[in-house]
């Protein structure tokens, strides 16, 4: 049975515009199609480009705003081993509230959509999926991603 804990912060000039259920609903649905178990926990923060893009500078030594960031607290095949009725940390996401409203404009849908899409891609690098390493993966992310959205009720 999956049991998420799944901790949402903003660090917006107005907290009340993230939709805290609608990323919550997003990982859930996430968690559920890669069928994972358990109790897992997973942090979010919704922030502005300026804040994203020192995070993006620092982390990935690139100087620039972008979406959104995936912290994975596990590595591919390596897991931390905590007591056995511990949460098991997946990790971290910051997502950019202000990225999230321009690329909503610019694909000509809903700023709900698209923060959905965005707290999907990010928990799906969580879990190890990663569109960087080539073609293949790529499309097994974007499958992913798709099924997750239409589940949710928010196709492309």
């Amino acid at each position: 049975m999956l049991d998420p804990q799944i901790s949402i912060e903003s660090d917006l000039e107005d907290p009340a515009l993230v939709d805290v259920a609608l990323i919550t609903r997003a990982i859930t649905a996430t968690l559920a199609h890669a069928q994972v178990a358990g109790t897992v926990e997973v942090s979010v923060l919704v922030t502005n480009d300026d804040e994203i893009q020192r995070l993006n500078r620092e982390f990935r030594q690139i100087d620039a705003p972008t979406d959104v960031l995936s912290f994975p607290a596990e590595a591919e095949g390596m897991r931390f081993v905590g007591p056995p009725d511990a949460a098991r940390f997946l990790g971290d996401i910051a997502i950019s509230y202000d990225r999230a409203l321009a690329q909503a404009s610019e694909y000509g849908h809903t700023p709900a959509r698209e923060l959905s899409f965005l707290a999907v891609h990010g928990m799906l690098h969580l879990l190890g999926y990663d569109h960087e390493r080539g073609p293949a993966d790529t499309a097994a992310m974007r499958a992913a991603e798709e099924a997750v959205l239409l589940g949710l009720g928010q196709p492309r």
